[in-house]
């Protein structure tokens, strides 16, 4: 067994970037790659097959898939953090919104538990009192975690309908998207994404966390080192692309105590949705090994 090459799955960013090419491989491990750009086409295998033994996950898929019994166990390294003021938008031909003027009004989201979603309904919650359940939630995919579903209330889009176009068509008043949307008439929520998101990094003292490595179970307890070996080279990765830069947030942070702001606070954002049984403590996402990196 402690010969056997781990799966391991991570998509195309900055911090994997020397990881990928091998930049810091080591003789006495292998590892089975598999070479995707975008991580997130592969989450549901990961959460529902569990496809992999290493892998990148979204923090909040990993935390829903947690209250549900699914065997992974946190990695203190952060692949991929922003923060997600630019990305809920609005299509103004019935004029200017702010986030209490969402109330009443039809939102469109990929699927409920997504994580830039996540972080969002959790803002608007937090921090401008919006009650999420007068808000009309129109989805367009199942989550991530199987057995997880709509809540009641939340619509369903038209199959073959895309998020993107109805919202420009009008038919949706806002959206959450994943990616600037550039199109006339479709304007930030927040009108000053930057600063705003400023004003949140000083008012928590933490980043948004989006993807994460997670290892199974049943490797930690086989192969403790092999995982120790991957985040070595992932750190080495993350050194070797100059990041952060300087001056800059640091928005891959490693460590147990450098992540556990963030991490916190992404629990209690997805605990107030409703989407995970209780409250973890940070230090229940980690076992003796992954809390010691």
């Amino acid at each position: 067994m402690q010969n056997e090459a781990l799966k391991v799955m991570f998509g195309d960013l900055p911090v994997t970037r020397a990881f990928k090419r091998g930049d810091f491989a080591s003789t006495d491990y292998k590892f089975e790659l598999t070479d995707v750009p975008e991580a997130h086409k592969l989450f549901k295998p990961v959460v529902r097959d569990l496809a992999f033994d290493v892998c990148e996950l979204s923090v909040m898929t990993y935390l829903i898939a947690k209250s549900r019994g699914v065997p992974l166990t946190l990695l203190p390294a952060v692949l991929l953090s922003r923060f997600q003021h630019p990305y809920i938008v609005y299509n103004d031909r019935n004029g200017e919104l702010t986030p209490n003027d969402l109330e009443g009004r039809k939102v469109g989201i990929r699927s409920i538990t997504v994580t830039t979603v996540t972080w969002l309904r959790g803002m608007l919650i937090n921090d401008f009192g919006v009650d999420l359940d007068r808000v009309k939630w129109v989805t367009f995919e199942d989550a991530h975690v199987a057995g997880v579903h709509d809540p009641p209330g939340v619509e369903r889009a038209p199959a073959g309908k895309v998020l993107e176009e109805m919202l420009i068509a009008g038919t949706l008043d806002a959206a959450i998207v994943g990616a600037p949307l550039e199109h006339p008439g479709i304007k930030p929520l927040f009108p000053d994404p930057a600063t705003s998101a400023s004003e949140w990094h000083e008012k928590y003292q933490a980043i948004q966390l989006n993807h994460v490595v997670v290892a199974k179970n049943a490797i930690l307890e086989t192969q403790p080192d092999a995982v120790r070996e991957i985040y070595r080279q992932l750190s080495a990765s993350k050194s070797a692309e100059g990041l952060p830069r300087p001056g800059e947030i640091d928005f891959n942070p490693f460590g147990y105590e450098a992540n556990y702001r963030n991490i916190e606070l992404a629990i209690d954002c997805v605990y107030a949705q409703g989407l995970i049984d209780r409250r973890y403590g940070v230090e229940e996402l980690f076992d003796d090994v992954t809390r010691a990196l």
